[in-house]
């Protein structure tokens, strides 16, 4: 995957065929559910926060954004189907009809959702296209229209935050027939849907009675890319000029935990503009996650994914590029994680007791300077110990952030005692 030139669908299926294979058995084990798997792929991407910018495997290659969340859409779609795909894959040649019949899916999903990215399914010659083909161009079509708000980090939040709506409808739709009376309730449910992401910020934007101007101009920005009808657009401005309850927020009747999760996140992401969570906005943040069903745990869950991919992502994140900011996000987040580690500490001190390979190093530990090697290995065996707690299965961990000393700052002192 050096280009993604024409061709670039089949070349990334290729490459990621024995990932997206284990997307499939998970989805057979049925071990938790779809959404919460789905949030799992999801999350540590970026995708959901309208920055593509990791995926697990990737190439060594350094590709664009536009190129990144072309790939990330295509995975994010394929491994929804997967995941909510009701029958057992036996076999490759079952797997390979499903990802063919999925392509299908995703072509025929925008041509009737998404009208404005219309695209024939036959050549100028009249040759019909395959589902590869028309898929890839799809895709193409509908990452040219967020590409082409590129710029700061929130300029593309508020526009490529939507492609995780494509991604939540699209796992409705696939399980409908397809007629015109289903089309056009999704096409309404689609506009329903971006109406309330503009609420949820604009909501937000004013917890805490004090709308900066670069939110204002950000705003402006995100309801023009909406595709709003013109009076939804007139309407979205007064809300946003006079502010919003969170009651008014109307959510659709069948909302999912995932949908749910995303509103929250997009609450808590809008907070960070002016780089920090003031008292009034804590307390908003606390009313909504209860009107959204949430409880305290579920608020706090979504606070350390926030907190952890902006850390992880510092760099890339250039609006955040300031040490006392890093220093702050990084103390939140440390007192965070160390609070889910100290529910979970007998769990913790049983998984270090039971790794042979752990328990040798930190014997060694106490009475030599352990090599380079052997900390990068002890980072790693203690990033699992702490990815066995429930929460951080859902949760991605920041991997770059965790280093060995923040590891040992993190982790309860007493579960390196020999003794249980």
């Amino acid at each position: 995957m050096k280009t993604l030139g024409k061709g670039w669908l089949e070349d990334y299926l290729n490459f990621r065929k024995d990932l997206l294979q284990e997307v499939s058995s998970k989805a057979k084990g049925k071990s938790s559910h779809p959404e919460h798997s789905l949030y799992r792929i999801l999350q540590p991407t970026g995708i959901m926060y309208g920055h593509g910018l990791r995926f697990e495997g990737e190439p060594e290659e350094d590709l664009s954004q536009k190129d990144r969340m072309k790939i990330l859409l295509a995975e994010s779609l394929i491994s929804s189907s997967l995941l909510y795909h009701d029958k057992a894959i036996n076999n490759p040649d079952e797997f390979s009809n499903v990802i063919m019949k999925t392509l299908e899916n995703i072509g025929n999903f925008y041509n009737n959702i998404f009208p404005e990215l219309a695209t024939p399914s036959k050549t100028l010659f009249g040759r019909k296209k395959s589902p590869l083909e028309l898929a890839e161009k799809i895709l193409e079509k509908r990452i040219d229209r967020t590409a082409a708000y590129e710029g700061s980090f929130w300029t593309q939040f508020f526009h490529n935050s939507l492609l995780f709506l494509d991604v939540f409808i699209f796992g409705q739709w696939i399980h409908t027939n397809a007629d015109k009376i289903v089309a056009d309730f999704f096409r309404y449910e689609r506009e329903e849907l971006r109406f309330s992401v503009v609420k949820v910020i604009a909501a937000a934007s004013h917890a805490n009675r004090s709308v900066v101007e670069e939110e204002k101009k950000l705003l402006e920005l995100f309801i023009q890319s909406t595709d709003l009808s013109s009076e939804k657009r007139k309407e979205a401005f007064a809300i946003f000029e006079k502010g919003i309850d969170i009651t008014e927020i109307n959510l659709p009747s069948e909302n999912s935990w995932i949908l749910k999760k995303f509103f929250l996140e997009i609450a808590i992401l809008t907070m960070w503009a002016d780089r920090r969570v003031e008292k009034q906005e804590e307390d908003f943040l606390k009313r909504f996650s209860e009107y959204l069903g949430f409880n305290e745990e579920d608020l706090e869950n979504s606070m350390i994914a926030i907190e952890g991919f902006v850390l992880e992502h510092w760099e890339q994140l250039e609006y955040l590029q300031n040490k006392q900011d890093y220093q702050l996000v990084s103390e939140h987040f440390i007192k965070r994680v160390s609070k889910v580690a100290e529910k979970n500490k007998s769990r913790l001190q049983r998984e270090v007791q039971d790794s042979e390979e752990l328990g040798e190093m930190l014997k060694k530990s106490r009475s030599n300077e352990l090599t380079q090697v052997e900390k990068e290995r002890m980072r790693e065996l203690l990033i699992g110990v702490l990815k066995t707690v429930p929460t951080f299965v859902i949760i991605s961990l920041p991997q770059k952030f965790l280093t060995l000393p923040i590891l040992l700052k993190i982790l309860p002192k007493n579960i390196f005692n020999d003794e249980p």
